[in-house]
């Protein structure tokens, strides 16, 4: 996995000396119309699971916030963990990105320090609060601590009264998967030991913070399913990828997929490894198909992320969205977006179940963003593009031995949503100055379009390895086949070095976002960097994030808006609507409304889902580079928008649970 690469994290600095104070300021906020009445018919919904169900839609059927009302939205409550590091100490950086879940009346959350949180729904006061103790304190380069969320699961087997009849499922950066009563927040004694299993089992030594987890784990039939995260690009053996099954009441192994090849002679294992290391592996979020008994995973890379070679076959699951059996845990099929990934393109988003009338002849269907703006829109019960999915031919490599794909695979329904090029002529600058040194870099450095290799020389990255999309995935409409998705538009740099000569750098040289990966059993190292101007800005002209609607019907983009200003990025006066790098997805609502917040500027916005416009927006304390989610769990009740605001590496650590509602006066 990659953590997000901020491409504007150097413009504070950069802009101060430069004096510029010509530049038109763009207003942020938005009229709010004058408080309404809220109507009290309508839907009731809860928020069962991360994306709203099993589906992972992102969608919730409530109207009671609409595109009439929405201005008059309030903070109704806030809740404040105190679960924040700024990384200077012993504990790495927090980012607060969970998604809560409201299954049965009760809000659960967790932080970055692995505490789950129960809160009342309606007022955010307290229920329980679970610890469990961390031992993982510092983490691998600039990954932050982050849990996304939990999962909930009820057990109809039990009596009703039973302890752990209804379990909170959470997966740590302490490689534990942990279960809890769901009505007091107890370990659940029968779960494991003393209600912890530890995931680490099978696996070669690794360091702690090599191989963790920061997804929710997924409960289906009985069993909870959970991956892991693997650093990146650090060694060819790095741990396994695998992801298992283990039974929801007693913790116990149900069944471990290894994403090997098929017939794949698997290398010789350290003591006590039961796995294959440098598989792929599944660090963001899963989908499920109960009817169906599938779960769908998004893969990331084989190691190491950047050369495709020393795989010996190990990419065969990589960057690919995999259909397991619930059952025992085998493919049932797979279709991979990238072959032989050297781009660090793994799927970062939860594939999103539909089935929408017109939509693939109103077939069961997976839809599966990817870091490129590539939308694949798969069928769910065979794998099969329900459009037609071309492979077209590709820059080819020039590293000897490297193992490349002449050609990759690109959907047509919808086309691609992110540019595929970055010519000199599209530099970016806010004067001649900055403009040419951009034109320069984009003529000097390899750059034939998406998917130019890595190279000796250097190659323009474009989409850069963070996306375009990222693990905030889409939304679905399944009313009206809309599907909301929101992306960054920023280069990157990618150099690889010999090993002799990568020996000989100084690891220091490299200062976040730029970065130097050792590849250890690979032929090289490589450097990897945004591509940024003299003045420290994107050289790819903006947007630098944008806000999408696709009409899956007929496949064609519905609307674009810019998503986010250059605001607490770049000082006063030079706040303007440039679109801003963005992590953390979207909401979508039968109210006709997308919320998301994601951006590196401090709001929380509300567009029509209709035409795109921004109608509404709020300031929050840190950034919220989460994905909102929303409920009403009572007739006479009103309808939430909760997001977690908690700051990311480009932006001030935090700890704000926030909950929007129509105010009660208006009722």
């Amino acid at each position: 996995m990659s953590p997000i690469r901020p491409t504007l994290a150097r413009l504070r600095s950069r802009f101060r000396p430069l004096g510029v104070a010509a530049w038109l300021v763009f207003g942020t906020a938005c009229d709010a119309p004058p408080p309404v009445a809220i109507e009290l018919s309508g839907p009731v919904a809860a928020w069962p699971a991360y994306g709203g169900s099993a589906a992972g839609l992102g969608w919730s059927p409530l109207d009671q916030i609409d595109r009439e009302n929405v201005g008059a939205l309030t903070l109704a409550w806030s809740h404040r963990s105190g679960d924040v590091s700024d990384g200077s100490g012993e504990v790495s950086r927090t980012s607060l990105q969970t998604q809560p879940i409201v299954p049965n009346g009760t809000l659960y959350y967790c932080t970055g320090f692995n505490r789950v949180f129960a809160l009342d729904p309606e007022s955010g006061e307290e229920r329980w609060v679970f610890d469990p103790g961390m031992r993982n304190k510092t983490l691998y380069g600039p990954y932050t601590r982050v849990c996304r969320g939990v999962a909930h699961w009820e057990d109809a087997a039990a009596e009703p009264a039973a302890a752990c009849r209804e379990r909170i499922y959470t997966a740590t950066l302490d490689s534990e998967l942990i279960a809890l009563d769901a009505a007091t927040g107890d370990p659940c004694s029968d779960f494991g030991e003393a209600g912890r299993v530890s995931l680490r089992e099978g696996l070669a030594d690794a360091p702690d913070w090599e191989y963790y987890t920061t997804s929710p784990p997924l409960v289906l039939d009985g069993k909870v399913v959970v991956g892991a995260l693997v650093a990146d690009n650090l060694r060819v053996d790095a741990p396994s990828g695998v992801v298992r099954a283990f039974d929801a009441r007693s913790g116990a192994l149900a069944w471990a997929w290894d994403p090997v090849p098929p017939g794949f002679d698997a290398r010789a294992r350290p003591p006590g490894a039961r796995y294959q290391a440098g598989t792929p592996n599944v660090w963001a979020m899963l989908s499920a198909d109960p009817e169906r008994g599938l779960v769908f995973v998004p893969t990331g890379n084989a190691a190491p992320d950047l050369a495709a070679a020393v795989r010996e076959g190990l990419d065969h699951y990589a960057s690919s969205v995999v259909a397991l059996r619930i059952a025992d845990g085998q493919p049932a099929w797979h279709f991979q977006t990238v072959h032989h990934d050297v781009w660090d393109y793994d799927v970062p988003a939860q594939p999103a179940l539909f089935e929408i009338p017109g939509v693939g002849d109103g077939r069961p269907g997976v839809a599966q963003i990817t870091k490129m703006g590539h939308l694949f829109l798969l069928d769910r019960e065979s794998g099969e593009p329900l459009y037609p999915v071309e492979e077209r031919p590709v820059p080819a490599g020039d590293i000897a031995g490297e193992r490349l794909s002449p050609t990759q695979p690109f959907p047509t329904h919808p086309p691609p949503l992110h540019p595929a090029r970055l010519d000199p002529e599209d530099a970016h600058g806010f004067t001649p100055i900055d403009r040419g040194d951009c034109r320069e870099k984009l003529e000097r450095y390899r750059n034939e379009g998406i998917f130019t290799p890595p190279s000796l020389e250097g190659s323009i990255q474009f989409p850069g390895n963070a996306g375009g999309p990222n693990w905030g995935g889409v939304s679905i409409d399944p009313e009206r086949g809309l599907l909301f998705v929101n992306q960054m538009r920023n280069a990157a740099i990618v150099t690889l070095v010999p090993r002799d000569e990568f020996e000989a750098l100084d690891p220091a040289s490299a200062v976040y976002p730029d970065e130097l990966f050792p590849m250890r059993g690979a032929g090289f190292g490589a450097k990897r960097g945004p591509l940024l101007s003299s003045f420290g800005a994107p050289c790819n002209p903006p947007p630098w994030g944008v806000l999408s609607a696709v009409d899956l019907r007929s496949g064609e983009v519905l609307w674009e808006s810019v998503l986010g200003t250059s605001r607490d990025q770049a000082p006063w006066p030079l706040w303007f609507e440039s679109g801003a790098p963005n992590l953390g997805g979207t909401l979508a609502t039968a109210g006709r409304l997308v919320f998301i917040a994601a951006t590196t500027d401090k709001f929380l916005r509300a567009f029509d889902a209709e035409t795109g416009e921004e109608i509404w927006n709020v300031r929050i304390p840190y950034t919220g580079n989460a994905t909102p989610m929303t409920y009403r769990l009572e007739p006479t009740g009103r309808q939430f928008v909760v997001l977690a605001a908690g700051g990311h590496g480009w932006s001030e650590p935090g700890d704000a649970l926030l909950a929007y509602a129509l105010p009660e006066e208006a009722r």
